[in-house]
């Protein structure tokens, strides 16, 4: 059996295109959403950036992953999507280079993040924009919430409160 990876194995690039390294979010919570700016829940950036903003101090983060997987509801440039994100919803959480959450292209991450034989978790496919896939503080995958939840859902709000 492969040993199970965490989310401190992966370095992605982020929306300028420079590398991240998960392994420096290690001690936090993550939220890790995929984010698109055309979608039915767009609005959801507004309770992403409140939620980041009440826990970012007490060792939480939310990494926004733009993906087009959705009826093209993520067409812009990475500079296009990080304008959108500051001007509308005043986003300051960390913002990720645009991947593919799903397909023959799915990001290795993504892989990590939907297939329990890589995460020891769960198996749970991306069903849209903004499925929140929640990460404890070693890197483990906790659970998925799923796209029309809200960010302040009850789930959320009680794992970032123990």
């Amino acid at each position: 059996m492969q040993e199970i990876q965490t989310l401190h194995d992966f370095v992605v690039k982020d929306i300028n295109g420079k590398d991240f390294d998960l392994a420096t979010l290690k001690g936090n919570k993550v939220l890790v959403v995929n984010v698109a700016s055309k979608c039915g829940l767009t609005p959801q950036y507004e309770d992403l950036q409140a939620l980041y903003d009440k826990y970012k101090n007490k060792g939480f983060v939310v990494i926004g992953f733009p993906a087009n997987n959705f009826m093209n509801q993520e067409p812009g440039t990475n500079s296009e999507i990080m304008e959108f994100c500051t001007a509308n919803y005043g986003v300051s959480f960390p913002m990720m280079d645009k991947i593919s959450v799903k397909g023959k292209n799915q990001s290795p991450l993504y892989k990590w993040l939907t297939n329990k034989s890589e995460n020891g978790k769960l198996d749970q496919d991306v069903t849209w924009n903004f499925q929140k896939f929640m990460i404890d503080e070693n890197g483990h995958l906790v659970d998925v919430v799923m796209p029309k939840k809200s960010p302040m859902s009850d789930k959320i709000i009680n794992w970032l409160n123990n």
